[in-house]
């Protein structure tokens, strides 16, 4: 397991000229310097040449079952390079990337990232507690960023990391991959064009059984239980259904079965928000069954409930509207497509210098309102 202290920074070093470029240099007459061969790789990018080259940051379920996968259908990203604290998965993916030996990383010696003209940016699919120090790592070394949800452990650290990256002029994105999905861009859609009416109230809950052993119940790796790594879907879609930011917020943490698995993190979360314009949204969240995602917005002219809303496929949008057709949708892309576009929204913002719209002020807000839920529930992020 790597260390979750912040190791030494590395001096960055002159990038090399590659064998490739030097030989497109010799048949062009000209040798390139190392900084003209990357301002030509970006013009390429930005002309539809050249992907985004990702370096992946934990080799677990998500990264490889789901963005490395995205990478290879991509026509904007691609994975470069791979981090890992075990050498032989590091060797099997590489190999089935292509990914030249040389772009093999330890956690002790990422920061060398820096001296790696080939990458770009990189995404983090560490547990929690390591996304701070990975990301502000990563910045240091001069490298954009795209984080997994949570954002981190605390609001101190998701600071920190918005910092580290103003400070090197890196993005920084969270993955909120629903808020790129189509089938909830609809949901918004409808909503904002006053199809459902004034909105009234929201409904939305997310869980599973999680088995014992996995780190997520682990409170010093995980930060917290359910609300933190699925509670917080349900969070973010009633802020950005509602377009809106709670005011008030009262939330509750029990653990029902005590079985061994819920020594430090709770078992279930719920909570219920106030929005300023009047809006109640009520949320579940739980460990101990399994509760597919969904989320209801009722309004005075209709009704949108979407189920399942955050899975990786397969989500369904049904409205019913007065005196109108109901309309239904179903997401028909499958998995892994929702990563290839949130892969490259992020690598559209790096070639054309633009924010994301889920930002890591987007990530600090929702970490800032898991606080509170925490608070209310007698429980800490601390």
């Amino acid at each position: 397991m790597p260390t979750l202290t912040l190791g030494r920074w590395h001096n960055i070093e002159r990038m090399k000229i590659t064998r490739r470029s030097f030989n497109t240099g010799v048949a062009a007459g000209t040798v390139l310097s190392p900084l003209a061969v990357r301002a030509r790789s970006l013009e390429q990018v930005q002309g539809g040449g050249k992907r985004l080259g990702y370096c992946i940051v934990g080799l677990g379920r998500i990264s490889m079952g789901h963005f490395m996968p995205a990478c290879r259908m991509s026509q904007k990203s691609r994975v470069v390079a791979l981090v890992s604290g075990h050498p032989d998965k590091a060797a099997k993916m590489a190999a089935e990337y292509n990914v030249p030996t040389k772009n093999l990383y330890s956690y002790a010696d990422y920061d060398k990232i820096a001296d790696n003209s080939e990458i770009d940016a990189v995404y983090i699919a560490l547990p929690n507690s390591m996304h701070a120090e990975y990301t502000i790592r990563a910045a240091n070394a001069g490298k954009h960023v795209l984080c997994e949800k949570p954002m981190a452990t605390t609001v101190k650290d998701s600071q920190n990391m918005i910092n580290a990256c103003k400070a090197a002029n890196k993005k920084l994105m969270i993955a909120y991959r629903c808020q790129y999905e189509p089938t909830n861009l609809l949901a918004i859609k409808l909503i904002r064009e006053g199809r459902i009416g004034t909105l009234q109230a929201i409904e939305s809950a997310n869980g599973f059984n999680e088995k014992l052993g996995e780190w997520r119940l682990d409170k010093k790796m995980a930060g917290g239980g359910p609300l933190m790594d699925v509670g917080i879907y349900s969070l973010n879609a009633c802020r950005f259904l509602t377009g809106e930011e709670p005011m008030r917020i009262e939330g509750y943490s029990t653990v029902i079965d005590h079985d061994g698995r819920f020594e430090t993190v709770e078992e279930n979360d719920g909570w219920s928000m106030r929005f300023p314009s009047g809006v109640v949204a009520s949320c579940t969240t739980t460990y101990g069954a399994g509760m597919p995602g969904f989320v209801r917005v009722h309004g005075s002219k209709g009704m949108l409930h979407m189920e399942p809303a955050f899975a990786y496929e397969g989500i369904h949008l049904h409205a019913t509207i007065q005196d109108q057709e109901p309309i239904d949708q179903i997401e028909e892309q499958k998995d892994p497509d929702q990563f290839v576009r949130e892969a490259d929204t992020f690598a559209e913002c790096v070639f054309e210098n633009k924010e994301p719209k889920t930002n890591g002020q987007e990530g600090l807000r929702d970490m800032q309102y898991m606080e509170q839920i925490y608070k209310s529930a007698g429980r800490s992020l601390d």
